[in-house]
């Protein structure tokens, strides 16, 4: 479980920021920058938060709230940031990735003395930066901006499957999975799947992805 033993290490205000959606065939690539106010940072949150993927739907969207709140209660301030599909088929996903992060950080209404960063490659900021491999699990700051990422982005994709029926997006937000990869294949690709992808590639030049073999 996470804690704020990282923090504590640190001086001045410290910022956590995470990204959701790497490896999705579509959407963009959401990041999040959260600062906490370790001292009035509530004992029932501290008690669920952890690494997003460790929770389920129901677990990330209510800490989700229960961070809201917080930032209601002036405990904690959110900035959220994307790169489209369109940038990272320019530039590619892992510097989309850190570009959402710079404009996550560029959200926020408090200037970090210093970021926490989720893996080892850091964005360009302005503050200093530290990585930290696995961070989600080991810091609070991170934790919860692996959740407002993540819950961020789940619910764009699950959003735009209104407007794209047909490719799951529901309930894979964009993932590969045969029933996506299938659709892929039979529909085409929307304007929001990723044509640097390789399925996407392979799909366009009329190739089923491998995982969409039906059975």
């Amino acid at each position: 479980m996470p804690n704020f033993a990282i923090e504590r290490r640190c001086s001045g205000i410290v910022c956590g920021i995470d990204e959701a959606g790497r490896g999705p065939l579509a959407g963009p690539v959401v990041a999040a920058a959260v600062i906490l106010d370790q001292k009035r940072f509530p004992r029932s949150l501290r008690e669920r938060l952890d690494d997003s993927k460790r929770l389920t739907i129901e677990e990330r969207e209510a800490c989700r709230r229960a961070l809201g709140r917080c930032v209601e209660r002036g405990a904690a301030h959110i900035g959220v940031g994307a790169a489209s599909v369109s940038e990272i088929d320019t530039i590619n996903i892992l510097r989309a990735a850190l570009l959402a992060m710079t404009r996550a950080v560029a959200a926020l209404k408090v200037s970090p003395t210093i970021a926490l960063i989720d893996g080892n490659i850091p964005p360009p900021l302005a503050c200093p930066v530290q990585t930290v491999v696995g961070g989600d699990g080991l810091s609070f700051s991170i934790a919860a901006a692996s959740i407002v990422a993540k819950v961020t982005r789940d619910r764009l994709m699950r959003a735009l499957g209104r407007h794209y029926p047909g490719y799951g997006w529901e309930t894979n937000v964009g993932y590969a999975t045969r029933e996506h990869g299938g659709a892929i294949a039979r529909l085409g690709p929307t304007p929001h799947h990723r044509r640097s992808f390789a399925p996407v590639r392979l799909a366009l030049a009329g190739e089923l992805p491998v995982f969409a073999v039906p059975s």
